[in-house]
This record gives C-alpha cells, sequence and structure tokens, in this order.
C-alpha cells in the first residue's frame, strides 16, 4: 500500500540545502559557469569532450571554463586554494538585476530558473564582490512579486490557474498554493462546510454506559 508523501520545507534560502527536500536535491544539480584556477589530473574524462584535444594524462587544464552542478562547485570551491572561481549565471548579473528593479513583474522566472531564490541565495557562498548587489535584488524582486502573486490566488477561486503559475518559481508557486488553500477553507468555512468538533468514539460510548446504568 503506498503511503502520502509529505512535502520536506526547503532550506534552501539558509547557508544550507535540506538533502531531505525534493526541491533542493533538485535545485543541487542546476549547472553552475565555473572557471578552474589549477589542473585537475584525471578528471579530463568526465568533464571534458575527448575530441577537443584534452591533455594525455586526462587533466583538466587551468582555466578551462565548465558547468558543474551547484553541490559540487560548492564542494570544490575554496577560497584559501583557489581550485575554481564562480561566474555569475546571466539571470544573476547586473543587466538582469536591473530589469528585475524596474519591473520585476514582467520576468517568467520559471523560465529563467525554476528555483530562482534558493539558487540565488546559494550563489552567496561563494564570496562574489557582487553578493550584497544579489541578495538585495532577490529581496527586492519577492517583495515586488509577492502581492501580485497573492492577489491572484485570492481572486482565481475555481478557475484554471495554469496560465498564472507558469510564470512562477518553485518557491512562489508554493505560496500561491497556500493563498489559494487558505480561500478554499475561508470559502468552506462561510458555507457551513468545515469540519465540525464531534465527541470521540470513548465519550460516546461512555455516555451510552451510563444512560443504560440509569435505565436499569
Amino acid at each position: 500500500m503506498s503511503e502520502t508523501y509529505f512535502r520536506v520545507e526547503s532550506g534552501a534560502l539558509g547557508s544550507e540545502e535540506n538533502f531531505l527536500s525534493l526541491d533542493d536535491i533538485l535545485m543541487s544539480h542546476e549547472k553552475l559557469p565555473v572557471r578552474t584556477e589549477i589542473p585537475m589530473p584525471r578528471l579530463g574524462a568526465f568533464f571534458l569532450d575527448r575530441s577537443g584535444g584534452a591533455e594525455t594524462d586526462n587533466a583538466i587544464p587551468e582555466g578551462t571554463k565548465l558547468e558543474l552542478p551547484l553541490w559540487l562547485a560548492k564542494g570544490l570551491f575554496d577560497n584559501k586554494r583557489r581550485i575554481l572561481s564562480v561566474e555569475l549565471p546571466k539571470i544573476y548579473q547586473e543587466g538582469w538585476r536591473t530589469v528585475f528593479s524596474a519591473d520585476a513583474n514582467v520576468v517568467d522566472l520559471h523560465k529563467m530558473g525554476p528555483h530562482f531564490y534558493g539558487f540565488g541565495s546559494q550563489l552567496l557562498h561563494f564570496d562574489s564582490p557582487e553578493n550584497a548587489d544579489i541578495s538585495h535584488s532577490l529581496l527586492q524582486t519577492f517583495v515586488g512579486r509577492f502581492r501580485r502573486i497573492m492577489d491572484s490566488s485570492q481572486n482565481s477561486y475555481n478557475e484554471d490557474t495554469s496560465a498564472l503559475v507558469a510564470r512562477l518559481d518553485e518557491m512562489e508557486r508554493g505560496l500561491f498554493q497556500t493563498g489559494q488553500k487558505g480561500l478554499n477553507d475561508f470559502q468552506c468555512w462561510e458555507k457551513g462546510q468545515a469540519s465540525q468538533l464531534t465527541a470521540s468514539n470513548l465519550v460516546q460510548n461512555y455516555a451510552k454506559r451510563k444512560f443504560t446504568d440509569m435505565e436499569d
């Protein structure tokens, strides 16, 4: 018999992901552009195109540009040893930050990256000189889009919302669903369809026994 899956909350907005969360597992596999700062022996066979003239010892040469999963880039990053440097994805660079500051609501975040806020928060791990600007942009983008998301969730009762949520990142979709659930619960309560408190079977059986004793 299948068991109900209870969604585990993401930890991506904090310092570390929650690897019991499916959202965080998927987010940690998104690719991040990096540049190697030292040669990496015996790894060329895994990351370089063999037709591209890899070195005979299968080393990744210094200065090679790669795209690594976020979890691997975080594991290899070390400020002291300078194994690799991270290049900001375009969506977090200054050009896009200007777009977000002008009107964040016009951007299709899900198309740009389904885990926009979580992935952006994890970029702060890499000590970029633009970290302060990135964190400010993430916060302002969320604030700028939050009201429209919640307004939409409260004004789409019993309607097809697929077009509304298509442009939202995964965290925003969770907020939208929470807003819709609150609206549905309120509508049920208003119509008198909310669940009512009932006496437990133990209390009911006790009352029956007591009534029977009184008749005897």
